[in-house]
């Protein structure tokens, strides 16, 4: 029997000071058996960088993830079922990368551990030929502490100013700083 994914419930609330967005969210997220808490909070944490204020179907939502090879981590879609935004956590290899420009108006490669810096170098190149993409990295030593706030039902703060990112709740907190690389 295969095993089931985890349904973790998070309630967010983001305030944004530098893109003036202020709301709150109630997310219900599935943790699939491969992945961890700390990629899971890395999920939540880019869901409050790119969230926007749009409503209903064009809100920006989590997918099947990691189950279904067609579909990024986070997507936004319009009503045409067009994809506005395509998010995909890791380091994806060349050929995903070519799907998602081609089929994201716009594209966010979102790295969170120190083997993206290999992956970063060896890339980059090749990655500037695509003008809708952008890669997005929260430093692994502060993500790691991320995880520390997980639990299977959470109320988590995050703060966004001056380009740093400040997360808290009742277990904790802890500040992450984006570097976006390009």
């Amino acid at each position: 029997m295969a095993i089931k994914a985890t349904v973790y419930k998070a309630n967010i609330q983001v305030t944004d000071i530098d893109r003036n967005h202020y709301a709150g969210y109630d997310l219900t997220v599935a943790l699939h058996p491969s992945e961890n808490e700390e990629r899971l909070m890395v999920r939540l944490l880019t869901f409050a960088l790119l969230v926007d204020q749009k409503e209903g179907h064009e809100q920006l939502g989590f997918t099947k993830g990691l189950s279904t090879d067609d579909e990024p981590d986070l997507w936004q879609k319009n009503l045409s079922d067009e994809i506005l935004l395509w998010i995909d956590l890791g380091q994806p290899d060349e050929k995903r990368l070519r799907k998602a420009c081609g089929r994201g108006q716009k594209v966010v490669i979102v790295n969170y551990n120190d083997k993206s810096d290999i992956w970063w170098d060896q890339n980059k190149g090749k990655m500037k030929r695509f003008s809708n993409l952008s890669v997005l990295q929260f430093p692994e030593n502060q993500v790691a502490f991320m995880e520390q706030l997980c639990q299977r039902s959470m109320q988590l703060n995050i703060t966004i100013q001056d380009g740093e990112v400040w997360i808290s709740s009742e277990l904790g907190e802890t500040t992450v700083t984006p570097i976006y690389r390009s």
